[in-house]
């Protein structure tokens, strides 16, 4: 208790944490919530921070602005590393936190599949960090490309760029390359951009696997019509940085390898006492109660939880729907817990609703699944999802401004490369 209060801690700023804080913040309770970051991000729209069409703060709000009117929130700014269900702690960097009710909503993290020679070589995009890495790395590869002691091998090399995994990250991230290699063609006139290669690998024979076939079918079009080779059934075995080795023996040179064929969960969920699933995730039960816990006063929700109801064959996926879906839901059950509710039969069910799926392949293309749009349709309610979902007014009328730049006049104004190394020759 804190304050004479229930003390309610969640773990991670994320889609699930913001929700079900904004939703208990209303309650006569004490909120902490537990982030390494002071920000709440939208990772959605990584992959435009990668390609130079969004800056970081279009991506990322404050954590405490979404609290500024609510005086029982208190942000702790700090690294979770585990819980001790038998104290009732959050184990941090910074100390050790009590609480009565502990939601886990720490999100999830790139999963290279124990491939370490990948994971040290490739780009991740998870993070603000690695996506501005990727941005700097891309644009500096084509500076690079063009110092006229580079082998036509060499400058070959550095202009095929890989990106690895078929779902919506990786298609939005091989259309915005392809799109933004049209921009630097005006630019960089002393490079032959024949040489240039985009290639999208993925290990299943399907892109974008929740939408029906058909739209995988125009998916893969209109990437190919972008100049994007899309490589299915094709696995990635190892990557030293220079080479890009697959499992059929073909070895692809190249300096940019962009991962995004998976995602684990982060590590300190390894330490919170509970029972994982393979890629990591808590299992939770149908009341979003963390399997096996010591104690029942700790939920997992988002991208951390693994959850199966019914006849389902695989654990939900990790998208922000299921998160903020099920921050309502653990937000009733944990206030009736409070009220003094003893039977765990009479908290709600976690049912989820799928709201459909969708994702863009470039400025005036993207494909939607419920209702089946494809074109120039489905990227206005591609965009007016996403600006929904987006935090604050200015971001949304940043956002909405810059991508009516980008489709009427291609601008990529964040084309700026933050990270010179102080050795001229790199």
């Amino acid at each position: 208790m804190v304050n004479g209060k229930p003390h309610i801690v969640i773990v991670g700023g994320g889609f699930g944490g913001i929700k079900i804080g904004q939703l208990f913040a209303k309650e006569n309770v004490e909120i902490t919530l537990i982030d390494r970051h002071n920000f709440h991000l939208f990772q959605p729209l990584l992959y435009q921070v990668s390609t130079a069409v969004l800056e970081t703060g279009e991506v990322a709000y404050p954590i405490r602005s979404f609290f500024r009117n609510n005086n029982n929130v208190t942000l702790y700014m700090a690294k979770a590393q585990g819980i001790d269900q038998e104290r009732d702690v959050v184990i941090t960097n910074h100390g050790e936190i009590h609480y009565d009710y502990l939601i886990l909503a720490a999100g999830a993290t790139t999963n290279f599949f124990g491939m370490k020679s990948v994971e040290e070589h490739a780009f991740g995009m998870k993070t603000i960090q690695e996506a501005v890495h990727i941005r700097n790395h891309v644009i500096h590869e084509f500076e690079r490309a063009e110092k006229p002691y580079r082998t036509p091998e060499d400058r070959k090399k550095r202009m095929t760029f890989v990106v690895v995994g078929g779902g919506p990250t990786g298609v939005e991230e091989a259309g915005a390359i392809a799109e933004l290699i049209e921009i630097q063609k005006k630019e960089f006139h002393k490079l032959d951009f024949n040489d240039v290669s985009i290639k999208l690998i993925e290990a299943t024979p399907r892109l974008l696997p929740m939408l029906p076939e058909e739209l995988q079918k125009h998916t893969v079009k209109v990437l190919e019509k972008k100049g994007i080779e899309v490589m299915l059934n094709t696995q990635v075995v190892d990557y030293d940085g220079d080479v890009l080795t697959l499992k059929n023996g073909v070895k692809i040179p190249t300096t940019t390898v962009i991962w995004a064929a998976g995602v684990r969960a982060v590590d300190m969920m390894k330490n919170c006492g509970a029972e994982c699933a393979r890629d990591g995730r808590v299992w939770i039960e149908e009341n979003l109660m963390v399997r096996g816990a010591v104690h029942k006063n700790v939920f997992a929700i988002g991208d951390c939880a693994a959850f199966m109801h019914g006849d389902m064959k695989r654990p939900l996926p990790t998208v922000a729907p299921v998160a903020t879906q099920q921050a309502k839901v653990a937000h009733k059950n944990i206030m009736k817990l409070i009220k003094g509710e003893t039977n765990p039969d009479k908290l709600d069910k976690f049912v989820y609703k799928d709201l459909g799926a969708m994702a863009t392949i470039g400025k005036g293309e993207a494909v939607v699944g419920s209702p089946k749009m494809t074109g120039f349709m489905a990227w206005c309610a591609w965009m007016v999802v996403h600006l929904i979902r987006l935090a604050g007014f200015y971001t949304n009328m940043t956002v909405a401004f810059k991508w009516a730049l980008n489709f009427l006049t291609s601008a990529r104004l964040g084309r700026i490369i933050t990270n010179i190394s102080l050795d001229p020759m790199k």
